[in-house]
């Protein structure tokens, strides 16, 4: 049976489902899970300020080689996500959603601050009835001091 010839699963569910992925995506970030994010978007695109990358390797390869991690294993920051407006097409088993993201990074050298602030544009679809991500655009538009969270602008600096 097909997304479409399947009989429309209860929308409040698919919402929840899909706001769940969004907050795991922050989660896997702020725990420095590389794993788990290549896990989460195996089936995704993920477009940044970058090439798109594809795939559980190559995603989790782009944050490894993108992202400072310290020695509790974290790039010690919290992704605050919201504004989340989630369309779904039940029937089709696939959605849409934006939402904002602010990124917060404190250090023991560095007082808590906002380094970055955004948006995220997702595509998601509904596969053996799970949501799943298969797109993910980062638009990043506010930018703070990213010297202690990204490589390369900690090289520059």
């Amino acid at each position: 049976m097909t997304a479409s010839t399947r009989p429309p699963l209860d929308p409040a569910s698919s919402h929840r489902a899909i706001e769940n992925l969004i907050a795991r995506y922050a989660e896997l970030v702020d725990d420095g899970d590389f794993a788990g994010l290549g896990d989460l978007l195996a089936d995704a695109t993920f477009t940044g300020s970058a090439e798109p990358v594809s795939g559980r390797e190559a995603i989790e390869r782009m944050f490894r080689e993108t992202l400072i991690v310290y020695a509790d294993g974290t790039p010690r920051t919290q992704h605050v996500v919201t504004n989340v407006a989630i369309e779904v097409d039940e029937r089709a088993g696939t959605a849409v959603s934006r939402s904002y993201v602010t990124v917060l990074q404190a250090l023991p050298e560095l007082p808590l601050q906002v380094i970055a602030g955004g948006r995220y544009h997702d595509r998601f679809e509904r596969r053996d009835g799970r949501w799943r991500f298969v797109k993910r655009r980062v638009r990043v538009n506010l930018v703070g001091d990213l010297s202690r969270h990204l490589l390369q602008a900690a090289a520059q600096g």
